[in-house]
Protein backbone atom coordinates (compact mmCIF):
# COMPACT_ATOMS: atom_id res chain seq x y z
CA UNK A 1 0.00 0.00 0.00
CA UNK A 2 1.36 3.41 -1.31
CA UNK A 3 0.99 6.21 1.37
CA UNK A 4 1.14 9.76 0.58
CA UNK A 5 0.52 11.93 3.51
CA UNK A 6 1.84 11.22 7.06
CA UNK A 7 -0.79 11.62 9.22
CA UNK A 8 0.52 9.91 11.93
CA UNK A 9 3.95 11.35 12.26
CA UNK A 10 2.66 14.86 12.69
CA UNK A 11 -0.37 13.80 15.27
CA UNK A 12 0.44 16.23 17.98
CA UNK A 13 0.51 19.20 15.23
CA UNK A 14 -3.38 18.61 14.38
CA UNK A 15 -4.40 18.08 17.82
CA UNK A 16 -2.65 21.12 18.78
CA UNK A 17 -4.36 22.53 15.36
CA UNK A 18 -7.51 21.63 16.99
CA UNK A 19 -7.09 23.22 20.42
CA UNK A 20 -6.31 26.66 18.26
CA UNK A 21 -9.58 26.07 16.93
CA UNK A 22 -11.70 25.16 19.57
CA UNK A 23 -10.68 27.72 22.03
CA UNK A 24 -11.61 31.04 21.10
CA UNK A 25 -15.14 29.65 20.61
CA UNK A 26 -15.12 28.18 24.18
CA UNK A 27 -13.78 31.15 25.47
CA UNK A 28 -16.42 33.45 24.00
CA UNK A 29 -19.08 31.08 25.39
CA UNK A 30 -17.71 31.26 28.92
CA UNK A 31 -17.88 35.22 28.64
CA UNK A 32 -21.42 34.98 26.84
CA UNK A 33 -22.98 32.90 29.56
CA UNK A 34 -21.70 35.60 32.21
CA UNK A 35 -22.46 38.82 30.34
CA UNK A 36 -25.70 37.66 28.54
CA UNK A 37 -28.86 38.55 30.42
CA UNK A 38 -30.15 35.02 29.80
CA UNK A 39 -26.49 32.96 30.88
CA UNK A 40 -26.42 31.38 27.81
CA UNK A 41 -23.42 30.73 26.06
CA UNK A 42 -24.76 31.79 22.42
CA UNK A 43 -27.35 34.74 22.07
CA UNK A 44 -30.42 33.39 21.12
CA UNK A 45 -33.27 34.72 19.40
CA UNK A 46 -37.33 35.46 20.21
CA UNK A 47 -37.78 31.42 19.38
CA UNK A 48 -36.39 30.67 22.92
CA UNK A 49 -36.85 33.81 24.22
CA UNK A 50 -40.51 34.58 22.99
CA UNK A 51 -40.71 37.62 21.67
CA UNK A 52 -42.35 40.10 18.99
CA UNK A 53 -40.89 40.80 15.47
CA UNK A 54 -42.05 43.83 12.95
CA UNK A 55 -40.67 44.10 9.78
CA UNK A 56 -41.74 47.67 7.85
CA UNK A 57 -40.98 48.16 4.22
CA UNK A 58 -38.76 51.02 3.97
CA UNK A 59 -38.31 53.25 -0.19
CA UNK A 60 -34.93 54.39 1.33
CA UNK A 61 -31.50 53.25 1.62
CA UNK A 62 -30.68 52.09 5.49
CA UNK A 63 -27.13 52.72 6.50
CA UNK A 64 -25.37 51.80 9.43
CA UNK A 65 -25.76 55.22 10.93
CA UNK A 66 -29.38 55.37 10.25
CA UNK A 67 -29.74 51.85 11.55
CA UNK A 68 -28.19 52.93 15.26
CA UNK A 69 -30.24 56.52 15.36
CA UNK A 70 -33.54 53.88 15.41
CA UNK A 71 -32.09 51.44 18.09
CA UNK A 72 -30.74 54.54 20.10
CA UNK A 73 -34.34 56.36 19.95
CA UNK A 74 -36.42 52.44 20.53
CA UNK A 75 -33.77 52.71 23.42
CA UNK A 76 -34.84 55.73 24.68
CA UNK A 77 -38.73 55.86 24.24
CA UNK A 78 -38.55 52.55 26.84
CA UNK A 79 -38.23 49.42 24.12
CA UNK A 80 -36.03 47.40 25.87
CA UNK A 81 -33.34 45.52 24.02
CA UNK A 82 -34.56 45.97 20.82
CA UNK A 83 -32.66 43.90 17.62
CA UNK A 84 -32.58 45.78 14.48
CA UNK A 85 -31.75 43.76 11.52
CA UNK A 86 -32.11 44.62 7.49
CA UNK A 87 -33.49 42.19 4.74
CA UNK A 88 -33.09 43.07 1.25
CA UNK A 89 -35.51 42.95 -1.25
CA UNK A 90 -35.23 42.02 -4.77
CA UNK A 91 -36.81 44.89 -6.72
CA UNK A 92 -40.08 43.88 -8.00
CA UNK A 93 -41.76 45.90 -11.10
CA UNK A 94 -44.41 48.49 -9.25
CA UNK A 95 -42.70 47.96 -6.50
CA UNK A 96 -40.54 50.89 -4.52
CA UNK A 97 -39.30 49.16 -1.78
CA UNK A 98 -35.51 49.09 -1.00
CA UNK A 99 -35.36 47.23 1.87
CA UNK A 100 -37.39 45.54 5.00
CA UNK A 101 -36.42 46.99 8.83
CA UNK A 102 -36.84 44.00 11.27
CA UNK A 103 -37.08 45.20 14.63
CA UNK A 104 -37.28 42.22 17.30
CA UNK A 105 -38.37 43.08 21.07
CA UNK A 106 -39.57 41.12 24.19
CA UNK A 107 -43.18 39.83 23.69
CA UNK A 108 -45.93 42.63 23.05
CA UNK A 109 -48.83 41.72 24.65
CA UNK A 110 -51.98 42.42 22.73
CA UNK A 111 -54.20 45.58 23.69
CA UNK A 112 -50.97 47.54 24.08
CA UNK A 113 -49.70 51.08 22.63
CA UNK A 114 -45.88 49.32 22.07
CA UNK A 115 -46.74 48.57 18.34
CA UNK A 116 -48.11 52.32 17.43
CA UNK A 117 -44.97 53.88 19.82
CA UNK A 118 -42.87 51.50 17.67
CA UNK A 119 -44.16 52.77 14.62
CA UNK A 120 -43.74 56.33 14.99
CA UNK A 121 -40.23 56.13 16.33
CA UNK A 122 -39.37 54.37 13.09
CA UNK A 123 -41.42 56.64 11.25
CA UNK A 124 -39.19 59.86 12.53
CA UNK A 125 -35.95 57.89 10.45
CA UNK A 126 -37.89 57.08 7.25
CA UNK A 127 -40.39 58.86 4.91
CA UNK A 128 -43.78 56.68 5.51
CA UNK A 129 -42.57 53.21 6.44
CA UNK A 130 -45.19 50.49 6.05
CA UNK A 131 -45.77 47.84 8.72
CA UNK A 132 -45.88 44.44 6.56
CA UNK A 133 -45.78 41.74 9.46
CA UNK A 134 -46.46 41.24 12.69
CA UNK A 135 -45.15 37.75 14.48
CA UNK A 136 -45.02 37.35 18.06
CA UNK A 137 -43.91 34.06 19.64
CA UNK A 138 -45.04 34.10 23.62
CA UNK A 139 -42.54 33.34 26.61
CA UNK A 140 -44.49 29.72 27.15
CA UNK A 141 -43.79 28.70 23.91
CA UNK A 142 -40.75 29.50 23.59
CA UNK A 143 -38.86 27.90 26.78
CA UNK A 144 -40.90 25.08 25.21
CA UNK A 145 -39.08 25.33 21.88
CA UNK A 146 -35.66 25.67 23.81
CA UNK A 147 -36.65 22.45 25.72
CA UNK A 148 -37.51 20.26 22.76
CA UNK A 149 -34.29 21.40 20.72
CA UNK A 150 -32.28 20.39 23.52
CA UNK A 151 -34.57 16.97 23.45
CA UNK A 152 -33.64 16.49 19.79
CA UNK A 153 -29.88 17.24 20.38
CA UNK A 154 -29.57 14.80 23.01
CA UNK A 155 -31.65 11.79 21.64
CA UNK A 156 -29.64 12.47 18.61
CA UNK A 157 -26.32 11.80 20.41
CA UNK A 158 -27.33 8.83 22.05
CA UNK A 159 -28.43 7.49 19.13
CA UNK A 160 -24.91 7.86 17.28
CA UNK A 161 -23.24 6.59 20.38
CA UNK A 162 -25.31 3.45 20.71
CA UNK A 163 -24.85 2.91 16.84
CA UNK A 164 -20.89 3.59 16.72
CA UNK A 165 -20.95 1.48 20.15
CA UNK A 166 -22.01 -1.67 18.41
CA UNK A 167 -20.68 -1.02 14.91
CA UNK A 168 -17.29 -0.54 16.47
CA UNK A 169 -14.80 -1.29 19.30
CA UNK A 170 -15.20 1.39 21.95
CA UNK A 171 -12.00 2.84 21.13
CA UNK A 172 -12.92 3.70 17.82
CA UNK A 173 -16.58 4.42 18.98
CA UNK A 174 -15.54 7.09 21.67
CA UNK A 175 -12.97 8.78 19.32
CA UNK A 176 -16.07 9.24 16.59
CA UNK A 177 -18.11 10.73 19.91
CA UNK A 178 -15.38 13.18 20.68
CA UNK A 179 -15.20 14.37 16.86
CA UNK A 180 -18.70 14.84 17.22
CA UNK A 181 -18.20 17.02 20.14
CA UNK A 182 -15.28 18.78 18.56
CA UNK A 183 -17.40 19.89 15.62
CA UNK A 184 -20.55 20.79 17.87
CA UNK A 185 -18.01 23.18 19.70
CA UNK A 186 -16.33 24.41 17.21
CA UNK A 187 -19.58 25.64 15.27
CA UNK A 188 -21.33 26.78 18.72
CA UNK A 189 -18.24 28.73 19.45
CA UNK A 190 -18.20 30.07 16.21
CA UNK A 191 -21.34 31.90 16.31
CA UNK A 192 -21.15 32.85 20.04
CA UNK A 193 -17.94 34.82 18.73
CA UNK A 194 -20.45 36.29 16.03
CA UNK A 195 -23.11 36.90 18.64
CA UNK A 196 -20.75 39.25 20.86
CA UNK A 197 -19.66 41.58 17.98
CA UNK A 198 -22.41 41.28 15.26
CA UNK A 199 -25.33 40.55 17.47
CA UNK A 200 -25.90 37.24 15.75
CA UNK A 201 -28.91 35.17 17.40
CA UNK A 202 -29.32 31.52 16.49
CA UNK A 203 -33.02 29.98 16.43
CA UNK A 204 -34.71 26.64 15.63
CA UNK A 205 -33.24 26.20 12.13
CA UNK A 206 -29.84 26.73 13.86
CA UNK A 207 -30.51 23.58 15.99
CA UNK A 208 -31.32 22.15 12.64
CA UNK A 209 -28.14 23.06 11.01
CA UNK A 210 -26.60 21.64 14.07
CA UNK A 211 -27.88 17.95 13.43
CA UNK A 212 -27.23 18.01 10.20
CA UNK A 213 -23.39 18.67 10.92
CA UNK A 214 -23.53 15.88 13.42
CA UNK A 215 -24.85 13.27 10.82
CA UNK A 216 -22.33 14.41 8.24
CA UNK A 217 -19.60 14.50 10.40
CA UNK A 218 -19.52 11.01 12.20
CA UNK A 219 -20.74 9.59 8.37
CA UNK A 220 -17.41 10.81 7.41
CA UNK A 221 -15.51 9.35 10.11
CA UNK A 222 -17.35 5.95 10.14
CA UNK A 223 -16.11 6.05 5.97
CA UNK A 224 -12.20 6.15 7.51
CA UNK A 225 -13.07 3.73 10.20
CA UNK A 226 -14.53 1.09 7.96
CA UNK A 227 -11.21 1.01 5.72
CA UNK A 228 -9.20 1.00 8.97
CA UNK A 229 -11.46 -2.11 9.99
CA UNK A 230 -10.77 -3.66 6.37
CA UNK A 231 -7.14 -3.25 5.89
CA UNK A 232 -6.45 -4.79 9.72
CA UNK A 233 -7.71 -7.88 8.51
CA UNK A 234 -5.11 -8.25 5.64
CA UNK A 235 -1.76 -6.06 6.81
CA UNK A 236 -1.95 -6.71 10.68
CA UNK A 237 0.63 -9.18 10.49
CA UNK A 238 2.67 -7.15 8.30
CA UNK A 239 2.55 -3.78 8.94
CA UNK A 240 2.30 -1.53 12.23
CA UNK A 241 -1.50 0.10 13.46
CA UNK A 242 -0.07 3.65 12.55
CA UNK A 243 0.73 2.86 8.72
CA UNK A 244 -2.70 0.76 8.14
CA UNK A 245 -3.99 4.33 9.55
CA UNK A 246 -1.94 6.17 7.31
CA UNK A 247 -3.14 4.10 4.48
CA UNK A 248 -6.63 3.46 5.15
CA UNK A 249 -7.10 7.51 5.47
CA UNK A 250 -5.15 8.24 2.02
CA UNK A 251 -7.26 5.80 0.58
CA UNK A 252 -10.01 7.65 1.92
CA UNK A 253 -8.77 10.94 1.55
CA UNK A 254 -10.12 12.60 -2.05
CA UNK A 255 -13.50 10.63 -1.13
CA UNK A 256 -14.07 12.41 1.37
CA UNK A 257 -12.40 16.15 0.32
CA UNK A 258 -15.00 15.69 -3.04
CA UNK A 259 -18.04 14.73 -1.45
CA UNK A 260 -17.44 18.07 1.23
CA UNK A 261 -16.23 20.11 -1.28
CA UNK A 262 -19.43 19.09 -3.63
CA UNK A 263 -21.64 20.14 -0.89
CA UNK A 264 -20.02 23.09 0.11
CA UNK A 265 -20.01 24.58 -3.18
CA UNK A 266 -23.98 23.99 -3.14
CA UNK A 267 -24.06 25.73 0.27
CA UNK A 268 -22.11 28.86 -0.79
CA UNK A 269 -24.10 29.36 -3.62
CA UNK A 270 -27.11 29.31 -0.87
CA UNK A 271 -25.19 31.68 1.09
CA UNK A 272 -24.22 34.45 -1.43
CA UNK A 273 -27.51 34.09 -3.90
CA UNK A 274 -30.13 32.34 -1.33
CA UNK A 275 -32.81 34.39 1.16
CA UNK A 276 -31.24 36.40 4.03
CA UNK A 277 -33.37 34.29 6.40
CA UNK A 278 -31.32 30.97 5.72
CA UNK A 279 -28.01 32.95 6.06
CA UNK A 280 -27.25 31.96 9.26
CA UNK A 281 -28.14 27.93 8.62
CA UNK A 282 -26.18 27.77 5.91
CA UNK A 283 -23.37 29.24 7.60
CA UNK A 284 -23.75 26.98 10.31
CA UNK A 285 -23.79 24.11 8.15
CA UNK A 286 -20.38 25.29 6.08
CA UNK A 287 -18.97 25.78 9.35
CA UNK A 288 -19.74 21.93 10.46
CA UNK A 289 -18.91 20.42 7.21
CA UNK A 290 -16.01 22.07 6.69
CA UNK A 291 -14.45 21.43 10.77
CA UNK A 292 -16.28 18.03 10.35
CA UNK A 293 -14.05 17.05 7.20
CA UNK A 294 -11.03 17.90 8.87
CA UNK A 295 -11.88 16.43 12.16
CA UNK A 296 -12.32 12.89 10.45
CA UNK A 297 -9.28 12.40 8.61
CA UNK A 298 -6.91 14.39 10.91
CA UNK A 299 -8.62 14.17 14.47
CA UNK A 300 -10.56 11.25 15.43
CA UNK A 301 -7.83 9.01 13.53
CA UNK A 302 -5.35 10.38 15.27
CA UNK A 303 -7.10 9.84 18.27
CA UNK A 304 -7.27 5.83 17.52
CA UNK A 305 -3.65 5.92 16.48
CA UNK A 306 -2.51 7.42 20.01
CA UNK A 307 -4.82 5.09 22.38
CA UNK A 308 -3.63 1.70 20.03
CA UNK A 309 0.32 3.12 20.67
CA UNK A 310 -0.57 3.48 24.11
CA UNK A 311 -1.98 0.10 23.82
CA UNK A 312 0.73 -1.44 22.28
CA UNK A 313 3.45 0.34 24.90
CA UNK A 314 1.32 -1.21 27.79
CA UNK A 315 1.71 -4.76 26.43
CA UNK A 316 5.04 -5.06 25.69
CA UNK A 317 6.21 -3.42 29.27
CA UNK A 318 3.72 -6.00 30.65
CA UNK A 319 5.33 -8.35 28.16
CA UNK A 320 8.54 -7.58 30.24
Amino acid sequence: MKIKLDIVKYRFLFLAISAILLTPGIVAMIYSSIVYPTHTPLKVGIDYTGGTTLQYGVKEDITNERLSTVREDLAKGGIENPYLQVINVNAQEGSDLKAILSVRTKFIEEGTDTVNKITNIVSEEFQAPSLVQVSSVGPTLGTELFKNSLIALSLALLGIIAYLTFRFQFDYALAAILGLVHDTIFVLGVFSILGLFYDVQIDALFVTALLTVIGFSVHDTIVVFDRVRENLKYYSKKMEFGEIMNASINQTLARSINTSLTTLLTLAALYFFGGVTTKDFVLAMILGIAVGTYSSIFFCSTLVEIWEDKKKKAKTAAAV
